[in-house]
């Protein structure tokens, strides 16, 4: 194929750019080339999408592109400038679209959707996150309404993780258990935590786009019990049965222990019943669709790798050591 990717320089673009290399596709990346670096063996060419003509330096036809934007406007400036030239088209937008965070079990065909943000919204970063998810449902819709259905794969995915995840979430838990002693775990231990490995969600990326995949997918593995997943996170690094003290949401609430990512958080973990259904949604049609996850204790040792060879890369993030001891001392003494 002759692949365009609308990115290619950051985590999960460098991802699928390295593995439509290695499956022999001609790649072409084209993005700002300031966040991040093309891969090695593949075209960049630096473009401004904020210009509605910045892609006019891509020549030809592709037989698919893939875009991981979040802003309306980039996505309709690259319907309008490529969406005849283009055979299939794949857009990796979020689980953040969703509207019902609460229920277990949810699946993409069915699923309602968060409003598309408004008009005068086109930038979800910063202090207007919150349109993160609305941007994105509204980018699905120009996507569907300018190149067809029938051309479109939209892939909303969940937590991304794997070498070149800068991010606090699945690197804590990583640096944490490879660390050892009593550690500190959220809520209980048959709580959801669902994730998916960057190259894994690349290699379907690319598999799509050969086949020419339509429709709307969850781009997330199947979830795990967080129990399980301590556990085999703690196997990949060859520290097996560990320590793990667990602790009640509303303790770690008293005591200023934050959900999901962040400053004295504890990654991964989100407050149930209104999360409930924000790590369990019910992936098998992607599964089904071509989506194979691998090992936990693949991910494991690649994240881990790459930790190793970049050691500063990873933002800091999760409880300090001295503040997850200041919690485990609280909880023990809490009936003293």
């Amino acid at each position: 194929m002759r692949l365009l990717i609308l990115g290619g320089t950051v985590f999960l673009g460098r991802a699928i750019a390295r593995h439509a290399r290695d499956a022999g596709h001609d790649v072409t990346a084209a993005a700002r080339g300031v966040t991040g670096t093309p891969v090695d063996g593949v075209r960049f060419v630096r473009v401004d999408r904020d210009d509605p003509a910045g892609l006019a330096d891509l020549d030809g036809t592709y037989d698919a592109v893939v875009d991981v934007s979040r802003r309306p406007s980039h996505v309709r400036h690259a319907v309008a400038a490529l969406g005849d030239r283009i055979g299939h088209w794949s857009f990796v937008s979020t689980g953040s679209v969703y509207a019902d965070a609460v229920t277990p079990g949810q699946r993409a065909a069915t699923a309602p959707l968060v409003d598309p943000a408004p008009a005068d919204v086109d930038d979800p970063s910063g202090d207007r996150m919150e349109w993160y998810g609305p941007c994105k449902v509204t980018c699905e819709s120009i996507l569907r309404d300018g190149v067809g259905a029938d051309r479109a794969f939209i892939c909303r995915a969940g937590l991304i993780v794997g070498a070149e995840d800068i991010s606090d979430r699945f690197p804590y838990w990583v640096r944490r258990l490879a660390t050892g002693g009593e550690v500190l775990a959220p809520g209980t231990p048959d709580e959801p935590v669902q994730f998916v490995d960057v190259a894994d969600l690349a290699a379907w990326l690319v598999r799509a786009a050969e086949t020419g995949l339509a429709g709307a997918y969850d781009g997330v593995g199947p979830a795990l019990p967080r129990g399980r997943f301590l556990a085999e996170v703690a196997a990949g690094l060859g520290r097996p049965d560990p320590e793990l003290t667990w602790v009640d949401q509303e303790f770690l609430a008293k005591h200023d222990v934050r959900p999901w990512s962040g400053e004295r958080s504890l990654p991964l973990w989100l407050p149930l019943p209104e999360y409930g259904g924000f790590m369990s949604r019910d992936v098998s049609e992607s599964l089904a669709a071509g989506l194979a996850p691998r090992p936990l204790a693949e991910t494991v040792r690649d994240t881990r790798q790459w930790m190793t060879d970049h050691p500063d890369a990873v933002k800091a993030g999760g409880l300090a050591p001295g503040e997850e001891t200041k919690v485990l001392r609280e909880w023990h003494g809490r009936l003293a």
